[in-house]
């Protein structure tokens, strides 16, 4: 509790409540003790995150969660380790990210029962929403109607004070009117959308039912634990109100929080940013997230496909390293978000973005946008799969599917843990209905389906989604069987043809490991090893003589043993 309290010193220099102090600690000692499953000591190859939709699959008169269970066991858990289940409590916008009531499980989705039903089948990742929350939550019902202990626990702004430094995500406004029981009109801090209320952690109370909301989570047998939309916590008029030293100290109290009630719960927060600042949530490799989000990697491969070279992934790569043993990326390609762009920026070029940007709108991806302090907008993300982001309209399903598993074996290929978003392991195409009938972009990405109709899909009745989930199950499968893969192995980036991605992955001080060969052009490569001994590809079983070149077909990759 000596790490609890200091940082709870820091945070709020001392003028935390000794009587609130006592509360908060008194919750802490009682999910301690009452603390369920112990944790994975410590992630390894097999480590492969499964992300989804508590409501993927539907079925009638059945809970959604019930559905997913049942897809999960007969067709998703010999290849997936972990399962982060994206927000499944009670949400008014934004699928799941405005939520009602983080207590509670979405009923169409079911109950606490089947969260458990599904943790006894694997280990899971809960979403913690810990920057805001619904307009029509309880929380901020209190607030509005000014009931006593409720006043500040959202941020009021006058109108007119100067946030245009602030940092935005965004085009919407960031603060919104609301009406209060006495007539008053009070501008809301809003970072996200108007439905999405940001909570005020300047007031104690509001940490003390933040971290409750936590507690529950590792309780309920969260192994890993998401901070969304993190880097926003904490807020300071005249600054850019992202990133703040309270909000690292806040990411620091979690994990403090965490180790004491379930050690080996991993934090892995959610910022997307540009990787300096994305890593600095590392904090000094003890003491903040274990994991972070590995938002630049989904440009940069999309870049690399794009182009047919090699040189911007590999200059970011080669900058990576691994962690010490303590902290490693949660790396990723797709989500249910869009592909940031933010991250980037000072890797790519910003005549290098806007001409991707622009390739991708011309065949169906759609853009979103954010404000900036000079008063000008910049793409912010592409909303489209990943899959018809790396492909073209008129492109043949056996290109589409070369593209794809490429940039999968890349993924799967890096320091970290690989996660894969549902829509891709099932070769989910561009919902531009979705679109239309959410009213926004991002459900581009977001489609949910009946569970007899993608079981059939996956069985033959649609040969593409067959092929792409046959060929990336047993791809990601025989991952996990590579020791090569641990995410604490060094990868070392050797030089190649600006068209070839080549690196090794190895364990300290050793030279066994895997030798990862990419062409990410469109055309036969001709490219020479590094060392002249005889390799065998672990994934074709081709045999490779070292000592001479060695031709690639169009998006050919190998995982060479030596």
């Amino acid at each position: 509790m000596d790490i609890i309290n200091a940082l709870l010193d820091e945070i709020y220099a001392g003028r935390f409540p000794v009587a609130a102090r006592e509360r908060l600690l008194s919750h802490i000692r009682a999910a301690r003790d009452t603390a369920k499953l112990p944790r994975k000591a410590h992630w390894d190859e097999k480590d492969v995150v499964l992300i989804s939709y508590a409501d993927q699959f539907r079925e009638s008169d059945q809970p959604t969660l019930a559905s997913f269970s049942h897809f999960y066991q007969q067709h998703l858990q010999s290849t997936f380790s972990l399962v982060h289940l994206l927000p499944f409590f009670p949400y008014s916008s934004d699928d799941g990210f405005s939520v009602i009531d983080y207590h509670q499980v979405n009923p169409l989705c079911g109950e606490w029962q089947h969260i458990a039903a599904l943790h006894s089948e694997t280990r899971l990742m809960f979403d913690f929403v810990c920057n805001h929350m619904s307009a029509h939550s309880q929380w901020f019902r209190h607030f509005l109607a000014q009931d006593p202990g409720w006043d500040d626990f959202f941020i009021s702004m006058p109108p007119a004070t100067d946030l245009s430094a602030v940092t935005r995500p965004r085009t919407s406004p960031l603060l919104t009117p609301f009406e209060m029981a006495d007539g008053d009109t009070r501008f809301i801090w809003t970072t996200f959308s108007a439905d999405q209320i940001d909570l005020n952690f300047a007031n104690p109370e509001v940490l003390i039912h933040m971290v409750d909301v936590l507690l529950d989570y590792l309780n309920k047998g969260a192994d890993y634990v998401r901070l969304d939309a993190v880097g926003y916590m904490w807020k300071t008029p005249g600054t850019n109100c992202i990133h703040l030293p309270k909000t690292h100290q806040l990411v620091k109290l979690f994990r403090a929080i965490a180790n004491e009630v379930a050690p080996g719960t991993v934090i892995v927060t959610e910022t997307n940013v540009p990787h300096k600042d994305n890593i600095s949530y590392f904090g000094n490799g003890h003491d903040e997230a274990q994991m972070v989000y590995q938002f630049s990697l989904p440009p940069l491969v999309l870049h690399a496909i794009h182009s047919g070279s090699a040189r911007a992934l590999r200059q970011w790569a080669s900058t990576l390293g691994t962690g010490n043993g303590t902290t490693t990326f949660f790396n990723f390609l797709a989500s249910h978000d869009g592909i940031g762009l933010n991250p980037a920026r000072g890797i790519l070029s910003e005549v290098e973005i806007v001409a991707l940007v622009r390739d991708l709108a011309l065949e169906g991806a759609l853009v979103s946008y954010k404000n900036n302090p000079d008063g000008t907008t910049s793409p912010y993300e592409i909303n489209v799969t990943y899959f018809d982001a790396l492909n073209q309209q008129n492109d043949d399903d056996d290109t589409r599917l070369r593209r794809f598993l490429l940039a999968h074996a890349i993924l799967l290929a890096f320091p970290g843990v690989p996660a894969i978003y549902i829509q891709s392991i099932l070769g989910s195409r561009n919902d531009n209905e979705g679109v239309r009938a959410a009213g926004h972009n991002r459900a581009i990405n977001r489609q949910k389906y009946s569970l007899r109709e993608m079981e059939q899909w996956i069985s033959g009745d649609d040969p593409l989604r067959q092929q792409v989930y046959e060929r990336l199950s047993a791809l990601i499968q025989l991952r996990t069987r590579q020791s090569a893969f641990h995410p604490d192995n060094a990868m070392t980036l050797l030089e190649s043809e600006n068209t070839v991605l080549m690196l090794r992955r190895h364990a300290p001080g050793s030279d066994d490991g895997l030798l990862c060969v990419f062409n990410l052009s469109s055309r036969e490569v001709t490219t020479h090893l590094p060392q002249t001994r005889h390799f065998q590809d672990v994934i074709s079983g081709e045999k490779i003589d070292g000592s001479q070149p060695m031709t690639l077909a169009a998006w050919q990759f190998m995982w060479l043993r030596g």
